[in-house]
């Protein structure tokens, strides 16, 4: 049976390694570690059924616990995290859903965390064009209500080949397309947070279809696909 709720002792533990952050601690306490590790596998896997109930996911990805340290000047060994990954299935579906389970840093993510070089150049020149889309879509007062503004790095200025005054400057200049939710530990502890986690999800959909839309897709509208 999946587990449907994260439990204290889960963000408990997380803490435990935060203040203990070596390989001599996480040895000692390895067995506790997988105890919770397996307990929020569980609740993924419960989270990626209730996915599938209004989206087809082709992948659920756990990410280790374990930091690559090698070109980073934080040198701890481990993250003081549970995370994982819900990539959509199909060439015609864009986009991807995040969850990341921390105390005091609980969150969700979705959308176009680092767009490859092709397709952020097709959604700039998409708002070059023709914003009232997008517009109506992320300022909607229910889409806004649940995932406030839209987020991601950007540039200061134009890219290469784009008007900086150009009245859409404000998406054109960014170079990633995501919305973040984060949750308090009372709520990530709730009985109600994989509901309130997939709601948020399926509130995501149509800016997923519009983007999807827009990457496989021309200027003038015709499919990509094959």
């Amino acid at each position: 049976m999946l587990e449907t709720n994260i439990t204290n002792s889960t963000l408990q533990f997380l803490n435990k390694l935060k203040n203990n952050n070596n390989r001599e601690w996480f040895t000692v306490h390895k067995d506790e570690f997988k105890a919770e590790e397996n307990k929020v596998k569980g609740f993924f896997n419960h989270l990626l059924e209730k996915l599938n109930l209004h989206d087809e996911i082709e992948k659920l990805k756990v990410f280790r616990i374990y930091r690559d340290v090698r070109f980073s000047k934080n040198k701890t060994p481990y993250k003081s995290h549970f995370s994982a990954s819900f990539a959509r299935a199909g060439k015609h579906r864009r986009g991807g859903y995040y969850l990341q389970i921390a105390p005091g840093n609980s969150f969700i993510a979705t959308g176009f965390w680092n767009p490859e070089k092709n397709d952020l150049l097709r959604i700039r020149k998409e708002w070059e064009i023709d914003t009232t889309d997008l517009s109506d879509i992320i300022d909607d007062e229910n889409f806004k209500s649940i995932w406030g503004e839209l987020a991601g790095d950007e540039l200061k200025t134009a890219p290469k080949g784009f008007d900086k005054e150009d009245p859409n400057i404000k998406y054109i200049r960014k170079k990633q397309y995501i919305f973040v939710k984060k949750f308090t530990d009372k709520e990530v502890l709730s009985d109600d947070f994989a509901n309130r986690v997939n709601d948020s999800f399926r509130a995501i959909r149509p800016y997923f279809d519009l983007m999807s839309n827009i990457l496989t897709t021309n200027l003038n509208g015709e499919s990509l696909l094959d």
